[in-house]
């Protein structure tokens, strides 16, 4: 399956939260706010409805809606990734076509791991899918606590579709798997950190191709992306020392990381107070955390500032 001109992905490609309010109906303006924010930190591309955009809340028409709101606000300046997530290959090929008749640039999607499946399955999941557009293809692989796919399955899985570009895993200690997929694939598919870039500055030596974090520190990790690949890593440290705290309190728990990176969002004047809800169920903050995560996100505030005095 061959594509034109297809979209690259480098550097900072932030998952867009969902902005809902107290209603917990959507501020599509609120999101329109967010691309724009995205746009204005130089990055190559944005991915929702993802996991840190609440997909498993969201209706198939309101994450219909939400990619029609990016690619509308987009208008060609950055690439739309469409995550297209179902726990069924059927239905997982028809969003990721729908997606594609929207207007994204590129169709990503989760392996389902809700039960554990042989690889043969997987790989037949994820050929159906990948075969159902022409558009490249990114795919997540987040299984806590068990194996992800690796360089033999990113292998045959790209000798069979072209379009298969992308992976994003999630795991630390991954250094190794990252040069074994490369060498595998012969740099065919390149490898995203996720887990917020927790592990962005240990990877970047390995040759991964960027990162897929929250929206709101974007601004600095792209900052950071780049000392760090003009092996300017002492000045890349300096600055992740600050984005780090906020990385590793917030993914205690995935619904607390959706309350601190939109608080984060709101603080930086993207989104509006109003605007910053998850909806439920979720993992309210207690006052204590709702405190501890204010006072890491103002170090983010301030070290943006700064940067871009």
């Amino acid at each position: 399956m061959t594509t034109s001109q297809p979209a690259e992905l480098h550097g900072v490609v932030p998952v867009l939260p969902t902005p809902f309010r107290a209603d917990e109906s959507i501020d599509y303006e609120g999101l329109s706010a967010c691309v724009e924010f995205a746009v204005g930190c130089g990055l190559s591309a944005v991915c929702l409805p993802a996991y840190g955009s609440e997909f498993y809340k969201l209706t198939e028409a309101e994450r219909r809606q939400l990619i029609e709101t990016a690619v509308t606000t987009a208008n060609g300046r950055i690439a739309v990734t469409a995550q297209s997530n179902h726990p069924s290959a059927l239905e997982a090929a028809e969003l990721a076509k729908r997606h594609q008749e929207l207007g994204a640039d590129l169709i990503s999607f989760a392996i389902p791991r809700q039960f554990r499946l042989p690889d043969a399955d997987v790989l037949d999941y994820c050929r159906t899918v990948c075969q159902a557009v022409s558009l490249p293809v990114l795919i997540q692989d987040f299984n806590p606590g068990g194996v992800t796919i690796g360089a033999d399955f990113a292998r045959q899985l790209a000798d069979e579709c072209e379009n298969f570009r992308y992976l994003k895993l999630e795991e630390p200690l991954m250094s190794a798997k990252v040069r074994a997929i490369r060498h595998a694939t012969a740099d065919r598919v390149g490898v995203l950190e996720g887990w917020g870039g927790m592990y962005l500055l240990d990877l970047i030596p390995s040759g991964i191709c960027g990162l897929i974090p929250g929206l709101g520190p974007a601004d600095l990790l792209q900052r950071i992306w780049m000392l760090g690949t003009a092996n300017r890593f002492d000045e890349a440290l300096d600055l992740f020392q600050i984005v780090l705290p906020q990385l590793v309190f917030s993914l205690q728990n995935m619904e607390l990381f959706l309350h601190i990176d939109k608080q984060l969002l709101s603080s930086r004047g993207v989104l509006s107070t109003s605007s910053t809800h998850v909806r439920r169920p979720t993992w309210t903050p207690s006052p204590d955390e709702r405190e501890h995560g204010g006072k890491l996100n103002q170090r983010i505030v301030e070290a943006s500032r700064r940067l871009n005095d």
